[in-house]
């Protein structure tokens, strides 16, 4: 029972406000570490402070997360941060050495943890997880007018300008650039009605549709999950401070119910 009370205020404390406060600090710093060391000057000036600096933080990283697995234990794993966190923190235990000298480079992925301790970042990533299905139906209808486009494209356009329009993948790659209004007009669109005047109508119907039409889905769809998860957040919050406040009338209650038990007691002695 002892045990299992000494793990719940350890994950209180590791959950706590003040904790996340200090990781994300902690992050931040490491961030600016990571970046002074891709300068050759500094490293030359600090280095070796730059290094126990990092190792440093690292450890702190470690104790984290090995609080977390005494207090939490297999509900750990639980959480999709939870081993998102642990992930980054044993990607920076691997030896840099050898064959897994790449990994070094990997060391900035740190600071994507200020993904699962910063509400706000967690909030718009788990957003962008609960529109994934929406995204990937307005995906496929992007996609479907990409082929439509760019067979079209190519049986119009493909003779006379083969560099851009010559097969259906190179008439996608200038679909795409198209739809980025990336020198479009001057860069593809002009030069081809130069030659077919009437290529308007084929350009200016793909830049409503896919520029305006559904990337603004990608939006609506991306700002409605958004909403939804704030309101999930809200209802959690409302349910634990219902939870809270029946805890307290409980504990109350309870208190009541003692004083009336010692005042029941009282009067029989006093009635001796």
């Amino acid at each position: 029972m002892a045990l299992s009370a000494w793990r719940q205020q350890l994950g209180d404390f590791v959950e706590s406000r003040r904790a996340r406060g200090v990781i994300t600090v902690l992050i931040l710093v490491n961030a600016v570490i990571l970046g002074l060391e891709t300068s050759d000057s500094v490293r030359a000036a600090v280095g070796p402070v730059l290094t126990a600096l990092n190792q440093a933080i690292l450890a702190v990283f470690v104790v984290e997360i090995a609080a977390k697995l005494v207090a939490f234990g297999p509900r750990f794993f639980r959480s999709g941060w939870n081993v998102f966190d642990f992930v980054i923190v044993a990607i920076a235990l691997v030896p840099t050495s050898g064959p897994l000298a790449i990994l070094r480079t990997l060391r900035i992925l740190r600071v994507l943890r200020l993904l699962s301790t910063v509400k706000r970042l967690r909030m718009i990533i788990e957003s962008l997880i609960q529109a994934m299905p929406g995204i990937g139906w307005t995906a496929a209808l992007l996609g479907m007018m990409f082929y439509i486009f760019g067979v079209m494209g190519t049986e119009l356009f493909g003779d006379r300008f083969p560099d851009w329009f010559g097969n259906l993948g190179r008439s996608i790659y200038s679909l795409f650039q198209v739809m980025t209004l990336e020198s479009w007009s001057m860069g593809i669109a002009r030069p081809v009605m130069e030659e077919y005047p009437y290529a308007w109508a084929f350009f200016v119907p793909f830049i409503l549709i896919s520029s305006f039409m559904v990337l603004n889905l990608f939006i609506a769809i991306i700002v409605s999950a958004t909403q939804e998860v704030h309101e999930e957040e809200v209802r959690a919050e409302r349910a634990e401070e219902d939870r809270q406040a029946h805890d307290e009338r409980t504990e109350m209650l309870e208190l009541l119910r003692s004083v009336n038990a010692r005042l029941a007691e009282l009067e029989q002695r006093l009635g001796r």
